[in-house]
């Protein structure tokens, strides 16, 4: 794992929306060469969180660093400038544009020069080719529609799309999320070939199975709060597991639900023995009602 300093890094960055903390003393970094994945469940503060790194919002406290300069960005676009490039789910790709057109989406390359400027649909394809192959993917035909590709091959056009245009950090946000096991697959191939062209990638995801098998440091969130960074060596999967899934409190809610059974079945005990009583004493009742007539 890379030693070198963070391409990208938070220091105790914290986010308000109005009275709502969403993310309060957060730190965070990746470094070149490097997966580092950060984990959590719905509601812990990850797409928060990878919206200050990608310049949707701003942090109300804390600091952002880039390549060791203090940054703020005011949108998606300056972070992407400076080479921080985010695949969100829904991965911006037209199903019906072939593969090189939604390669180039609003970045097209050109040939000729005013009034006979084109689209070089030549070069398009030529380098859709050329760098998705880089990344481990020999497509068929450059000219196929995307949307009769699979979802794994759509991530890894996204992925390819990013590493092509100069990213140097590679944010993924729950890239194998609505895919098989075997897409899935793909992708996380697809994902270790962008940390071995020396990319960092910042790889979000709730599913600790995918998260343990590429990921060189996790950070788990939860309610907004960083529970620690951790590598392979210092964080089983078991324990990662335990940590997000918030085995502790399950375990303290059983215990109280286990208290509470008994209680109860404390309670129906004594009311028992007073159901007794009440009918020992009716039959007294009775009894000496009997000898007295």
């Amino acid at each position: 794992m890379s030693q070198a300093q963070p391409l990208l890094e938070t220091q105790s960055i914290s986010k308000l929306f109005g009275s709502v903390i969403a993310l309060n003393d957060v730190s965070f970094s990746v470094r070149p060469a490097e997966v580092h994945c950060l984990l959590g469940d719905n509601g812990a503060g990850k797409s928060t969180l990878i919206k200050i790194l990608s310049g949707v919002h701003q942090p109300t406290e804390g600091a952002y660093f880039f390549e060791g300069e203090p940054v703020s960005f005011n949108s998606p676009r300056e972070a992407l400038e400076r080479g921080i490039a985010t695949v969100y789910q829904d991965l911006a790709l037209i199903p019906l544009m072939p593969i090189w057109r939604n390669f180039f989406l609003g970045l097209e390359p050109t040939k000729g020069w005013g009034p006979f400027k084109r689209f070089d649909a030549d070069f398009a394809k030529k380098t859709v080719r050329e760098e998705l192959l880089k990344m481990g993917i020999d497509i068929r035909d450059p000219g196929q529609a995307v949307g009769t590709m699979s979802g794994g091959e759509r991530q890894s056009i996204a992925i390819a799309r990013a590493v092509y245009f100069g990213a140097k950090v590679l944010i993924l946000d729950e890239p194998t999320a609505a895919l098989g096991v075997k897409q899935a697959g793909v992708v996380l191939k697809y994902v270790v070939q962008a940390k071995t062209r020396g990319l960092g990638v910042v790889f979000i995801t709730h599913n600790p199975h995918h998260a343990y098998a590429v990921g060189d440091r996790f950070t788990i969130l939860k309610r907004g709060r960083t529970l620690g960074t951790f590598t392979k060596e210092e964080l089983s999967r078991e324990e990662m597991i335990r940590l997000m899934s918030g085995a502790d409190e399950l375990d303290a809610i059983s215990h109280e639900l286990e208290e509470i059974a008994r209680r109860e079945e404390t309670v129906d005990q004594e009311l028992a023995q007073v159901d007794k009583q009440l009918a020992k004493t009716l039959e007294k009742l009775d009894d000496d009602t009997g000898t007295v007539q």
